[in-house]
């Protein structure tokens, strides 16, 4: 029993570095043989990994310069009137919303991740160059995410935050007192929501990140309080059909255990035809 035991995680490990980029090569060398130094499979030099990223546009740009400053602006409000209505008996009210807002967050993650990992095309009017390319071109070149900026990394995590954050803001500044104070508790779960929302795509970079991370970063990736880079790379492994959450990733192990991502996929493909992750597939072959 243990023998098997011990081949299964064998080969785990064997999948998991065969069918993975190794993005822990100090030299950026992806290649595990001839071949793929001609025609790349993984990496800046992959042909699709190079045609996604050039559909990076001014205007996407532009979206997202404004989204970060939008979202940053209402953190800073939000937060204010935070603190401006705490006291200490609500101290345990917080700490719960904070669970909570983590568990929702990391949940969301991998739902916007296996939505825009499994479906939809670049093609698409709006959302395709803008929202599913990005998808596409970390999946053929995860370390592109260690090469874009601030802005890029984390402008539509922020855009997404931005209903949320005003909505707080209306409340707050428009609602009763008697009401405000009623309803603090929800907003401490919305506004923690959202400010780890915020953070996700900024946690998922440092799991890609192997060389020149903070302190305390390495230090939170270690005890698995934000998401491990041993334990994001199992996502990494062709074709990319588990472990979706990239917050904490704490429910990506729940959710493989009951089979959650295939069941969604099976319903869809199902009622409609269309098999996950064709367009994802279509951009790997891009080679050369």
């Amino acid at each position: 029993m243990m023998n098997s035991q011990l081949v299964g995680v064998y080969q785990r490990e064997e999948n998991l570095f065969s069918n993975s980029m190794l993005e822990d090569d100090p030299n950026d060398n992806s290649a595990t043989n001839e071949e793929e130094k001609i025609k790349p499979r993984w990496g800046p030099g992959h042909k699709g990994a190079q045609e996604l990223a050039g559909l990076y546009s001014r205007g996407k740009r532009s979206q997202e310069v404004v989204c970060v400053w939008i979202c940053l602006a209402l953190i800073v409000v939000d937060l204010y009137f935070m603190v401006a209505h705490f006291n200490y008996e609500r101290l345990p009210t917080i700490l719960l919303a904070a669970f909570a807002g983590i568990i929702t967050a990391d949940f969301l993650s991998g739902l916007v991740h296996w939505a825009a990992d499994s479906w939809g095309s670049i093609e698409l009017p709006v959302v395709g160059k803008n929202f599913i390319r990005p998808f596409r071109e970390h999946h053929i070149d995860p370390t592109s995410i260690t090469r874009h900026d601030f802005i890029e990394t984390n402008g539509d995590n922020f855009m997404l935050c931005i209903p949320v954050l005003l909505y707080i803001s209306y409340c707050f500044y428009f609602r009763p007192l008697e009401e405000v104070q009623r309803n603090y508790a929800f907003f401490s779960y919305m506004f923690l929501l959202a400010v780890f929302v915020a953070l996700t795509n900024q946690i998922h970079k440092w799991s890609h990140t192997y060389f020149g991370l903070p302190w305390w970063v390495t230090i939170l990736q270690d005890l698995h309080i934000v998401l491990p880079k041993r334990h994001h790379r199992t996502h990494h492994v062709a074709p990319h059909e588990t472990y979706f959450c990239i917050t904490t990733g704490w429910l990506n192990y729940p959710l493989e255990l009951i089979k959650f991502w295939p069941a969604l996929e099976y319903l869809i493909e199902y009622i409609t035809g269309v098999k996950p992750r064709a367009d994802d597939f279509k951009w790997a072959q891009k080679r050369v």
